[in-house]
């Protein structure tokens, strides 16, 4: 039985501090603690009683140690794994984020990684992260480091900026979502039993939210080979791998992946995220030019309103949880994040898609900048796997998400406004502003959010010099 210690950042989390119990409870060889450290205190309590109620469920085969912490400086100590799952400001700062844009005629269905609500969210989170970075190399420099935060690549830059030698990696389920999408072409073009996910092997590169299958493998059937005929039925209609699909309609996260075939036609590679993602990054007037667009392309705007009565409905689940009112139930999530720290510890080799600096592994494009492709995990190393090309259109595409971010992480990193606002107007969404109109919307979604950045940066100033600049 391998002993660890798990610091886990964001430890009141309503949702994947859950899902990440649950799959632990699961894994056979592992034990140890969980720290649980958030600055909501009485959220990491609570998951610490579900914790302890999980211990006590038959189907455990894993039980931990859960143990709230008061400071992070505490939870880090000893670590030989953190994990990172925070929401940097509260759902009123989305709520500008998201919806603020509106009213310039620019709709987002995430608002969380691309676009002017991506930008903003990452002005909040980025500092956290230069701090959170310095505290693990002074404390628990060999721990590996997991992120699960969004904007994803961003974090994992400032992660690596600030310590240079940190052992991290961003994890993202979207991919897995599309891959599930290829085993149902596979299976009604093939006609045979639909094959689970890890069956079939998929060359994956990008950034996150954006990334792009080139190739899908299931034994000697190129998959891909099959997307024409599959696409030539389901078009018009759409397609969802989890069911019905107008699902859409009543469920905010769904979609009918109208948007992956369409782009695919266009481009020749096949979008690897949900829709509602893949659109950020596309001009504004392609897929999410007004609300009758959206409907037509068959995805849904999540709205912060929505978010806010999730969480509400999460809280009170967690605390029938936590009191005993609702049983608790154990079983084994599509998330990966255990099974790679399982690989870490030299249990097995696993391939998985995963966010780190470029080393190679996408060839065309700049070293050191974030990128998503898949990865060899094995005891104590992660190994990126080279990918194949992308066509040229989508390499444009992807150049210009990916130096937006590096110009986004710059401006942040040097609290310069001007910087920022730069990667701000570039964003595909902001394509029908003009400056002026840029400057107007970027100032004031930094001063509904100003709360969460008076600490880091002179806002006024900022705003003052950036508005003498542009104007």
């Amino acid at each position: 039985m391998k002993k660890i210690k798990i610091a886990y950042i964001g430890g009141g989390s309503k949702q994947w501090a859950r899902v990440f119990m649950n799959d632990l409870a699961l894994a056979k060889g592992l034990d140890g603690e969980i720290g649980l450290y958030d600055i909501d205190r009485e959220a990491a309590v609570r998951n610490q009683k579900i914790g302890e109620r999980i211990n006590e469920h038959p189907d455990t085969v894993s039980k931990w140690n859960y143990v709230v912490y008061d400071s992070a400086e505490e939870v880090l100590k000893d670590a030989d794994f953190v994990v990172m799952s925070i929401l940097p400001g509260t759902f009123e700062e989305m709520r500008s984020d998201v919806h603020a844009p509106e009213e310039y005629g620019i709709f987002q269905s995430v608002g969380d990684t691309a676009g002017p609500g991506g930008v903003l969210r990452a002005m909040r989170t980025v500092p956290v992260y230069q701090e959170y970075a310095k505290k693990i190399q002074k404390i628990c420099p060999n721990a590996w480091v997991i992120n699960f935060t969004n904007p994803m690549s961003i974090c994992v830059k400032a992660l690596y900026d600030t310590f240079p030698d940190i052992k991290a990696f961003g994890c993202c389920h979207e991919v897995f979502h599309t891959q599930d999408f290829l085993c149902c072409v596979l299976a009604e073009e093939l006609g045979i039993e639909k094959p689970n996910r890890k069956e079939i092997y998929t060359d994956v590169s990008g950034i996150n939210h954006f990334t792009w299958i080139t190739k899908a493998q299931y034994g000697d059937v190129d998959i891909i080979k099959l997307l024409p005929s599959f696409m030539e039925k389901h078009y018009d209609e759409g397609f969802y791998e989890h069911g019905d699909k107008n699902r859409y309609k009543t469920d905010t996260f769904a979609y009918a992946n109208r948007v992956k075939m369409n782009m695919y036609q266009t481009f020749g590679a096949l979008g690897a995220a949900g829709d509602r993602h893949l659109v950020e990054f596309m001009n504004n007037r392609w897929y999410l030019a007004d609300k009758e667009t959206v409907d037509n392309w068959k995805f849904a705007l999540t709205t912060v309103d929505f978010r806010i009565k999730q969480m509400k409905e999460r809280i009170a689940e967690s605390i029938a949880l936590a009191e005993g009112t609702k049983a608790v139930e154990v079983k084994k999530s599509d998330e990966e994040a255990v099974e790679l720290m399982k690989a870490l510890l030299g249990f097995e080799t696993r391939v998985s898609n995963v966010n780190m600096p470029n080393r190679g592994q996408m060839k065309d494009m700049p070293f050191g900048t974030i990128v998503e492709t898949n990865a060899v995990f094995s005891n104590d190393n992660v190994s990126p796997v080279t990918g194949a090309s992308l066509p040229t259109a989508v390499k444009n595409l992807v150049l210009r998400g990916l130096y937006n971010i590096e110009d986004c992480y710059e401006g942040i990193k040097e609290r310069d406004f001007g910087k920022i606002f730069t990667s701000f107007i570039n964003q595909p969404l902001c394509a029908n502003l003009s400056k002026e109109r840029a400057y107007e919307l970027f100032s004031e979604m930094v001063v509904n959010t100003r709360m969460y950045l008076d600490g880091y940066y002179d806002v006024d100033g900022e705003l003052a010099r950036v508005k003498k600049q542009i104007l």
